[in-house]
């Protein structure tokens, strides 16, 4: 089993009912386990400033599947959310699931770069994911501990939530 960590954000269609819902899908993945799953933070958006704020999670899974597979059934989730791809670099969506780490693997294919491209800036992927692995050592021999004493957090917060999502 590989350890991959997976990173939801939404902003559209009730984004934390997008994310609670991804995370059961994610907890019902085949040949795949789900291990933690970080609080809900609020981010401002990255791109166009003229979109509502995001609801952003990390999501640790243990699976036995191989990354393009992963990644199909990861977009399949996106789809069943109402995910429409519009070629809009970061635009409002109703769900994004990324695979940020897929183990201690590199990958770098037509349809996925893992580590994540831009993971090692945006406090929205940073943070959750140290609340969940703070001893996480990347690839690049990086640590979470590093990355997020120089990263801001640019207004994310942690979102306090009830119990009737």
């Amino acid at each position: 089993m590989i350890q991959v960590f997976i990173g939801l954000g939404s902003n559209l269609a009730k984004p934390l009912q997008q994310l609670k819902v991804a995370v059961d899908a994610l907890g019902s993945l085949p040949d795949s386990r789900l291990l933690k799953v970080s609080s809900f933070y609020s981010s401002q958006p990255m791109g166009p400033q003229d979109q509502p704020d995001y609801v952003n999670s990390v999501a640790l899974i243990e699976t036995q599947l191989l990354p393009d597979v992963l990644l199909d059934h990861t977009q399949a989730i996106e789809n069943e959310q109402g995910r429409q791809r519009k070629g809009e670099r970061w635009g409002p969506r109703t769900l994004d699931l990324d695979i940020l780490l897929y183990g201690s693997q590199t990958i770098n294919t037509e349809r996925l770069i893992v580590p994540h491209y831009g993971m090692q800036q945006r406090e929205f992927v940073l943070y959750p994911m140290f609340e969940i692995a703070p001893n996480l050592i990347l690839p690049n021999d990086k640590t979470l501990d590093d990355l997020i004493s120089i990263t801001p957090k640019n207004g994310l917060h942690k979102i306090q939530l009830s119990t009737d999502l």
